[in-house]
């Protein structure tokens, strides 16, 4: 029998507390720990599954082979880093970091150790995106919309970070190639980060991606579509369901023309146009649960010295997108007035001019990941 990977979960909230009871009921892993310095959250989780409660993640650490980071986005940096340094493989809850010259840091100290980094972008683990994905080759258009109630929660990033990064993550694993341009505006309405965000990602291959999201809207939506030249597909993220469409011959060859049909054609086709020319299918898929998939490729890729499906380097690519994301709401003019609003608080525009550091990044190169890796 294989000897237990050995994971403690640092972070006793709502994430937390779920990935410690998937990581409980897998066989092949012990649950050491749950770490928070909250002694009420920490104690009741450890108390319901059995396992040891610590307020400090120095005490479990030399305990541990892996640990599982869900804690406020403001600490990954520093936990992860902890972990690294004493040898312990980690899976980060997404963002990474709260910049990428902490992912940078964070990246060069695992490849220096020989650990994985995971991060937690669970949307990529969706069947009902895995399904779509496969038929909607090589997208041209990509439009996404995530929304939702204010949660009280994520409180120290604004929604690029905590929701449209989800959906940067999806964008980049679907188009093979440097972003252009980016365009955003955002407005921040209950605290000092932006609360909703939209953004145009385009593309050197001529895709283009808008994204919307939203942490202060009366409905809720995780919603994806994706158009290539040959297929459309939508996603529901949420009810975890994906559909096709499908273009006819006909239509694909440029051998149909609306304008040529005769009175009789136009009736027919009035009530069967759409299902004999842009036929729709429910795509069928073997329904899974997205965390227990993205925490077993964690567990198998420490096993079999592999990278993850969302490895350290792809959680900092996205970040480094969700970067210029943000640079452009922080400096979008809301008008042209000399003395005009500026950025998701729309304050005046200040007359000061800012230092070389603080320029609008215009792309970015993601760090090449190592070919191997050497597991525990």
């Amino acid at each position: 029998m294989k000897t237990k990977l050995r994971v403690a979960v640092i972070g006793a909230g709502r994430l937390g507390s779920l990935h410690a009871q998937k990581l409980a009921a897998f066989e092949d892993v012990q649950l050491a720990a749950v770490v928070d310095p909250a002694a009420e959250q920490r104690d009741r989780l450890a108390a319901a599954l059995g396992v040891r409660a610590a307020a400090d993640h120095h005490e479990v650490l030399p305990e541990i082979d892996a640990a599982v980071i869900a804690a406020p986005t403001r600490l990954h940096y520093r936990l992860a880093m902890d972990c690294l340094e004493q040898g312990v493989h980690v899976f980060v809850e997404k963002p990474l970091c709260t910049s990428v010259a902490e992912a940078d840091q964070l990246l060069a100290a695992a490849h220096k150790c020989d650990r994985i980094v995971q991060v937690g972008h669970i949307e990529r683990f969706n069947p009902a995106f895995e399904a779509a994905a496969a038929h909607v080759r090589n997208p041209r258009f990509i439009e996404a919309v995530r929304t939702g109630g204010y949660s009280f929660r994520c409180l120290d990033v604004g929604v690029v970070l905590d929701l449209m990064i989800h959906d940067i993550e999806l964008v980049l694993s679907l188009v093979y190639s440097p972003i252009k341009r980016v365009d955003a505006l955002g407005l921040s309405v209950f605290g000092g980060e932006e609360d909703l965000a939209h953004a145009r990602l385009e593309f050197h291959c001529g895709c283009v991606a808008v994204l919307s999201a939203s942490r202060v809207s009366y409905d809720t939506a995780r919603r994806m579509k994706l158009w290539s030249l040959r297929a459309y597909a939508s996603v529901d993220f949420a009810a975890r369901t994906a559909t096709l469409i499908r273009p006819s011959q006909a239509l694909l060859k440029r051998q149909f023309d609306v304008r040529s049909l005769t009175p009789s054609q136009v009736e027919y086709y009035r009530e069967h146009l759409l299902e004999e020319h842009l036929p729709r299918q429910r795509l069928s898929f073997a329904q899974a649960d997205p965390l227990t998939l993205e925490l077993r490729d964690f567990v198998d890729s420490i096993r079999t010295n592999r990278q993850p499906r969302v490895s350290g380097y792809t959680g900092r690519h996205a970040l480094a997108v969700a970067e210029q994301v943000m640079a452009r709401i922080n400096t979008h003019v809301w008008d042209q007035r000399g003395d005009g609003l500026i950025g998701p608080l729309a304050l005046p525009l200040r007359r000061t001019v800012p230092a070389p550091h603080l320029a609008i990044p215009t792309g970015d190169h993601p760090i090449t990941p190592p070919t191997a890796t050497t597991g525990r």
